[in-house]
């Protein structure tokens, strides 16, 4: 089977102590030399820590701990009842918190933000998480921009608040059938990502996709407050992403005065579309950091 959310891995499920109750994650100890570091990894909207289960154990085998999560509201996670409690700076402030307690074991922390989750790691290190190093994966500067990606939003928004998650996930498969990437999906695949989507709060779904449409450019603020910790980015996006374009991440990653990486045969989940090319970029760069 080709990579994806349900490729084999080691990490054990565990869950980590929460504002709005446990956090559900993945977890894979560093393996031979540990490096002190642990690589905490956020999903995008309609995501789970599953997405990076391809890159798992190679993160853990680099000697670097590995922990995957579902932010509140996601998946197997439990979140407030409240929509503005999902937009990017209060779950940046939880996930905070997660960052610190790691931070307490005297681990460095190593955070990854995948698309929206770009958006709330920026938040936690504007709230103060003490980060090593942030890392923007396929994520933008600011809202969505208009297109294709815009207009799925505002139909996925329209059709959950008026005819709630199931219908809406089937119009989405239905609008999708034609596409060549759905249709290739394995059936355990396409069956794992419907009860993930059903098993995430709806409100959840509608506080994110109104962070997606209404998110500011932060990135002087973000600049600053990685030069004041100490702490390096890097920005990396797949050759072909559809979500933010590459031109706006580089631009973004010269803002932040980042390193930038573009992952070739990959579009807007590398983690997925090529995770050996998306290892080749995190994994150097991690150790460099690390060794600084």
């Amino acid at each position: 089977m080709p990579p994806s959310q349900l490729t084999p891995n080691r990490a054990s499920r565990v869950g980590l102590p929460g504002r709005h109750g446990p956090i559900a994650a993945l977890r894979a100890p560093a393996r031979g030399a540990d490096l002190g570091a642990t690589a905490l990894l956020v999903p995008g909207y309609t995501g789970s820590k599953e997405d990076f289960a391809p890159i798992l154990d190679p993160v853990a085998d680099a000697g670097i701990e590995v922990i995957a999560i579902d932010l509140p509201g996601q998946y197997e996670s439990p979140g407030p009842d409240v929509e503005s409690a999902y937009r990017p700076a209060p779950l940046g402030s939880v996930l905070a918190e997660v960052v610190a307690k790691i931070a307490a074991d005297g681990r460095r922390v190593l955070l990854l933000g995948h698309s929206y989750g770009g958006l709330v790691a920026r938040a936690a290190v504007l709230d103060g998480a003490p980060v090593a190093g942030l890392t923007l994966l396929a994520s933008g500067p600011a809202e969505l921009s208009v297109g294709s990606r815009r207009e799925a939003l505002d139909f996925c928004t329209a059709t959950l608040r008026s005819r709630g998650a199931e219908a809406t996930y089937d119009l989405l498969e239905h609008v999708s059938s034609a596409s060549p990437n759905w249709v290739a999906l394995p059936a355990e695949v396409s069956a794992f990502r419907r009860t993930r989507f059903l098993r995430s709060a709806v409100v959840g779904l509608l506080g994110m996709g109104d962070g997606l449409r209404h998110e500011p450019d932060l990135v002087t603020r973000l600049a600053a407050a990685l030069r004041s910790a100490g702490a390096a980015c890097l920005v990396v996006c797949g050759a072909d992403d559809d979500t933010w374009s590459v031109a706006a991440q580089r631009d973004m990653a010269d803002r932040l005065e980042a390193d930038f990486a573009v992952i070739t045969a990959a579009a807007h989940s590398p983690n997925i579309d090529n995770p050996a090319g998306l290892l080749a970029t995190l994994l150097p760069t991690w150790r460099a950091w690390l060794a600084a």
